[in-house]
């Protein structure tokens, strides 16, 4: 790989920003007979959950603190951060044509106005070989972690995050922007305020424990708060995210004009349970508030994972003829392509599959899920709904946050010690759907 000064000086990477050699990339993939950009078959990962000893992060820290709602530690995670070449190589092999990944604020900064070229340099070098490799590269700017020292100054609620963000956005951009295919600023930055609709909402003593951990994490950040997005009421927060993805699209653009830029929201198939259903005050509730400022953005980024009935006060339990998996969750592989359609009529906006999978230890279930929801989604085309692609969630079995490593969304296994990569089979139709272009489900 060319040097990385060399590299940027050959884009022609200035102090004001990115010159025209840089704003039109190598297209990762060709275009087809009509000019249209092709559409995106892509797997998914998030730095935090792959790439492993993400120690400057605050989750990192909410992981360490006792007590703790974390099922386990992240430690090494896939070691991701070592092996990333290998993981775009397995994407590559599948026939994929997209890989989505996040870069991380923390590791990037730190430390408040310390910033690691060298890591920029890593992801830098992350979307060259994708690139190398005929991927594009679908970036997230912050899936869900922020560095500790933003945390312990208030987080989101903090009136300076949509600036500091903005100007991490900024570094970011003039690093590796030339050779992104879509930026994401958020990723579902609104699950928290869905989570206020489940129909089994979090219990009071589990609340009351997160309240304990993120009190343990603000003194061991020797601060008297610790703010982030997914522990903790999110309503103060909301304002400051929406203001930052603002004030981000901004940044970014202003490095590079022509890359098109969104956010992704968590969207269930909502479904009206009864005429007194509540579901457009959810609706008004958890998406209009981001919806509010996709006006100037390229596209929406949508994350599905199933249905949510939406009774009189919030979601209520599954009809008890809801076709069931064996864990007893609703099957119902379908929902993406709904939402697909709420998303676009509601924004107007192209639509970007995200995220979209299912948690199975029997990769069976998984086979029989991928072509159904691929199916919802080339029905919508058909329709006209501008779908720009599919990206599956997840890549590898990863860190599922508070559920540790117990949750299966992977396409990919891997060995918790020797870290081992194992191609399940459903990872191999999915590949074979995606090379026909999505037209084989079966």
């Amino acid at each position: 790989m060319a040097n990385m000064i060399d590299r940027r000086k050959a884009m022609g990477l200035v102090a004001g920003g990115m010159s025209a050699a840089a704003v039109h990339p190598a297209k990762a993939a060709k275009a087809d007979a009509s000019g249209r950009p092709p559409f995106l078959w892509g797997a998914a990962t998030a730095g935090h959950q792959v790439e492993g000893n993400n120690v400057n992060a605050d989750i990192w820290l909410l992981e360490q603190v006792k007590p703790t709602v974390f099922a386990e530690p992240s430690g090494d995670a896939c070691n991701s951060l070592h092996r990333w070449r290998e993981d775009i190589e397995i994407v590559k092999t599948l026939g994929l044509n997209c890989y989505r990944f996040s870069v991380e604020w923390c590791r990037i900064e730190p430390a408040k106005d310390q910033f690691s070229q060298a890591y920029l340099d890593h992801y830098t070098q992350m979307i060259d070989h994708c690139r190398e490799r005929g991927l594009a590269p679908v970036v997230t700017f912050n899936h869900f972690t922020t560095p500790r020292w933003f945390a312990a100054t208030g987080g989101w609620e903090n009136p300076d995050a949509p600036d500091l963000f903005a100007r991490y956005c900024d570094r970011v951009a003039r690093a590796m922007a030339g050779g992104i295919s879509h930026a994401l600023t958020f990723n579902e930055p609104n699950l928290a305020l869905g989570g206020r609709w489940a129909s089994s909402p979090p219990s009071t003593a589990f609340m009351d424990k997160i309240a304990a951990s993120v009190a343990a994490a603000a003194k061991a950040s020797g601060s008297d708060r610790f703010s982030l997005l997914n522990a903790g009421d999110p309503e103060p927060m909301i304002p400051g995210v929406v203001a930052a993805h603002v004030k981000a699209r901004e940044a970014i653009r202003a490095v590079r004009g022509d890359l098109p830029i969104g956010l992704s929201l968590a969207i269930p198939d909502n479904v009206a349970a009864g005429p007194d259903s509540a579901i457009e005050r959810k609706r008004a509730h958890v998406y209009a508030p981001f919806f509010a400022v996709t006006d100037k953005d390229d596209f929406i980024g949508i994350q599905t994972y199933g249905r949510a009935y939406v009774g009189p006060k919030g979601d209520v339990d599954l009809p008890a003829d809801a076709p069931r998996r064996p864990d007893g969750r609703e099957w119902y592989p379908q929902a993406v392509g709904d939402v697909v359609r709420y998303a676009h009529k509601a924004t107007g906006k192209p639509v970007l599959v995200t995220e979209n999978g299912i948690d199975a230890a029997d990769d069976k279930e998984r086979t029989r899920f991928i072509p159904s929801a691929i199916a919802s989604i080339e029905a919508a085309r058909r329709d006209g709904i501008p779908v720009i692609g599919y990206i599956h969630w997840s890549l590898l079995d990863n860190f599922e946050w508070m559920s540790g490593y117990g949750p299966k969304y992977g396409l990919v296994s891997v060995d918790r010690t020797s870290f081992r990569r194992q191609v399940k089979p459903s990872a191999k139709l999915y590949g074979r759907i995606a090379q026909s272009g999505g037209t084989m489900h079966g």
